[in-house]
């Protein structure tokens, strides 16, 4: 197993290069990789960029680029550049974020998001490829041919000669066709809020048509202290907002992970206060036993002994979530 770090969305009022640090630790321990988030605040390739230039040899990866906020052309030339930049170290992450995001903030209808991200993938990897980029979908037409179009659009192919035709291409999934569908076309798969001993039952059959060599990069928050219970009310307020407010009834992904996992009665608890206002009470309402499942909090010999449950798991890298430095050093002492 290969260790990963994650920085994350940078709050309001911080700046992502606070973090740089962290993530040069993580690369003198050993560390594979790096991985920036985006939602609507700080973008993760400016990020990703700026870790290129201040490490040498860790992978740098987009844990996600959000399919919605970028044509699959202009995702091609980031991924690219980013590539030729870092020395052929970046992996694309992609994903189609939620409704409220994709009809909230990008503007776009959420649509079907299945067959939209199979053809973002295929032209995405056909640009790499230098093709003459020409599709013909439901969801993108290239040359565009569609109403308002002036006709004069010609197939091009990217000007760049990528360092890499074939950058890794992975995508988050919860759900479980998302899930498929990743095991079908991508490179490796990005999930969140992973519980090992669930993986099986949740996560089995959706994974069944993986190719050799498949990657599964599991983001996990990591807490190291001696007071367990403290550490595990430090991360409720996490879970109450993606289990509680990452969506609307219904419509909420990680809600709907929770479920699967056999909590249905909290997980509608939760996001009943939580869209209430109730934010404090919905945090307070996720169970403790939720909280060890998807995280390892503890002291070291608590944290290795629960390392054993992702060990049975197809998980390729471990990626750190956690603001302690001491964290990261742990996990290397444990994993690598």
């Amino acid at each position: 197993m290969k260790l990963g770090v994650t920085l994350g969305y940078s709050p309001p009022g911080t700046n992502p290069a606070e973090l740089v640090p962290l993530v040069q630790e993580a690369e003198r321990l050993g560390y594979d990789s790096a991985w920036a988030a985006e939602a609507w605040g700080t973008d993760a390739v400016s990020v990703l960029a700026w870790i290129a230039a201040s490490t040498s040899r860790i992978k740098i990866g987009s844990a996600i680029m959000q399919i919605p906020g970028r044509t699959p052309a202009n995702t091609a030339m980031t991924g690219a550049t980013l590539d030729l930049l870092s020395g052929g170290r970046f992996v694309l992450g992609l994903g189609t974020s939620g409704p409220q995001v994709v009809e909230g903030w990008h503007g776009e209808a959420w649509g079907k998001p299945l067959a939209k991200t199979r053809e973002y993938v295929e032209i995405v990897r056909a640009a790499l490829r230098r093709e003459l980029v020409e599709h013909a979908g439901e969801h993108y037409r290239i040359p565009y041919d569609g109403p308002g179009s002036t006709g004069l659009g010609k197939p091009l192919k990217l000007m760049l000669r990528p360092l890499r035709a074939d950058i890794p291409i992975f995508l988050a999934a919860i759900g479980p066709r998302n899930v498929a569908l990743a095991a079908e076309i991508a490179d490796g798969w990005l999930p969140v809020f992973l519980a090992p001993e669930r993986f099986d039952a949740a996560f089995g059959p959706s994974l069944a048509r993986a190719r050799d060599g498949f990657e599964i990069a599991a983001t996990v928050s990591v807490l190291v202290g001696d007071d367990v219970q403290a550490l595990r009310d430090a991360l409720k307020p996490h879970l109450a907002l993606y289990v509680g407010g990452m969506g609307a009834k219904g419509s909420n992904f990680y809600n709907a992970l929770v479920r699967r996992y056999g909590w249905e009665a909290e997980a509608d608890r939760i996001q009943e206060l939580y869209l209430d206002g109730k934010r404090r009470d919905a945090a307070a309402a996720v169970p403790d036993e939720l909280v060890d499942a998807v995280s390892l909090v503890g002291p070291k010999e608590r944290i290795r002994d629960r390392l054993e449950a992702w060990r049975e798991t197809p998980v390729t890298t471990l990626i750190v979530g956690s603001p302690q430095p001491e964290a990261l050093r742990v996990l290397a002492e444990l994993v690598l």
